[in-house]
């Protein structure tokens, strides 16, 4: 599925497969039940949550999932949207949905960075107890990106404590200057994921956050109903 691009029907599964049709229903049947596979409204067939922790090409089909949410998101907002999750002690972006201005902020699917610098990863790390905060830190180290960026486990403790208040965290230049990015955890996610918006801080201006960090937060919410709907009781 992931090499046909995400989705197959029943027919081109067969023939793939080289199975009698009614032998892949009663399989596509089962593997719906238990979770593996999904059906879309189109009545095609994508993997399903239970494989997400079994491999990096199912990891990548959250992606799939997420960018009806993250262009809901650029349309509102105007500015490039994100999935990214943790792996390990570092924040990895899964999808991106560009936004429709010639200047906008570009991240390529893939790219690993370190979360004490990224709105992504702050969204993430507040989800996290302080003692596995502190460890990831020691291990990763919190190098300044920009003059802005957090160096210091106690302040971003402390900037995490600000971020639960409000439900969404800022990176305002601290990974890049001139660039502002608000983001939030999406909750009861198979994987720890964050979804965010991100632009230029002429345009995604400090009087903006506010309204983009709601938008998230629904996203977020409406995201994470449809990802536990997918998951097998």
């Amino acid at each position: 599925m992931v090499s046909a691009g995400g989705t197959l029907g029943l027919s081109e599964l067969a023939a793939r497969s080289g199975l009698p049709l009614p032998t892949i229903h009663r399989l596509v049947r089962t593997m719906v039940n238990r979770g593996y596979l999904r059906q879309e409204p189109s009545r095609r067939y994508a993997l399903g949550p239970r494989l997400i922790p079994l491999g990096d090409a199912a990891g990548r089909m959250l992606g799939t999932w997420a960018r009806p949410h993250l262009d809901a998101l650029v349309q509102q907002v105007g500015e490039t949207a994100n999935l990214a999750m943790l792996e390990g002690d570092s924040v990895v972006y899964v999808a991106q949905v560009p936004s429709p201005h010639s200047m906008r902020m570009f991240t390529e699917v893939g790219r690993r960075v370190l979360p004490h610098c990224t709105g992504v990863g702050k969204a993430l790390l507040s989800t996290l107890p302080a003692d596995e905060i502190r460890q990831i830190v020691r291990r990763t180290g919190m190098p300044a990106q920009t003059e802005k960026t957090i160096t210091t486990p106690d302040d971003l403790l402390t900037e995490l404590g600000r971020i639960r208040e409000r439900g969404y965290a800022i990176d305002d230049g601290e990974q890049e200057m001139g660039v502002r990015c608000v983001a939030v955890p999406v909750g009861d996610s198979p994987l720890p994921v964050a979804i965010s918006v991100s632009g230029p801080s002429g345009r995604l201006t400090t009087e903006r956050v506010a309204d983009v960090g709601r938008l998230l937060l629904r996203s977020a919410d409406e995201l994470a109903v449809a990802l536990r709907a997918e998951s097998p009781a």
